[in-house]
């Protein structure tokens, strides 16, 4: 068989115009569908080229320039503060808690809510949450709930006696970055599809 000849009809195919292809009322519907039917076979046997390799020509690790901005520490707390620093976690505490109160003035609660629970969270017990958030993203469970869970083939342990698992729920029913009231809609980026 000559791999040439298989080909001739993908060839014409790809150095085609766009003209050729656009439809018009002088062409008549099986001319349409004949040249819809056509196909380049694809050859499993001719290897392909491999991607272009990307050397990495960086330093592994943390830049030594910002290893001296840290202290020279590995505290886990330190890497977070550089992107949550005390002015962000207090703008978000800010707004957590003025969600949580316009979320009160504007709902007619039942005196069961849980939602009645709520005192004003601060930046120590925003830093716990968000700890939590993000460990559970190394322990992962299928259901929240079991991050709570006494059974002892659930446990752990550990987030309860962080925080309870009502006081979390409230974090998250009001965690806010935003001023909703302030938010300009005509404004918000617009994701085309």
């Amino acid at each position: 068989m000559d791999s040439s000849s298989d080909y001739s009809d993908c060839e014409d195919l790809i150095s085609a115009s766009e003209d050729d292809y656009s439809s018009s009322e002088s062409e008549s519907d099986d001319d349409t569908l004949n040249s819809a039917r056509n196909s380049c076979p694809i050859d499993i046997h001719a290897s392909t080229p491999a991607p272009p390799n990307f050397q990495f020509t960086s330093t592994l690790g943390i830049n030594p320039s910002t290893k001296v901005l840290l202290g020279n520490t590995d505290d886990p707390m330190m890497f977070f503060s550089i992107f949550f620093d005390e002015k962000i976690m207090s703008f978000i505490v800010e707004e957590t808690n003025r969600y949580a109160e316009d979320f009160f003035n504007k709902s007619d609660l039942t005196p069961s809510s849980r939602a009645l629970n709520w005192k004003n969270t601060d930046i120590k017990e925003l830093n716990l949450f968000l700890g939590l958030l993000l460990l559970q993203g190394m322990v992962s469970k299928s259901v929240e709930a079991w991050y709570w869970s006494k059974r002892p083939i659930l446990s752990t342990p550990f987030f309860g006696q962080i925080m309870s698992d009502k006081r979390y729920g409230l974090l998250m029913k009001f965690l806010h970055f935003e001023n909703s009231d302030k938010f300009d809609k005509k404004k918000r980026i617009q994701i085309q599809s």
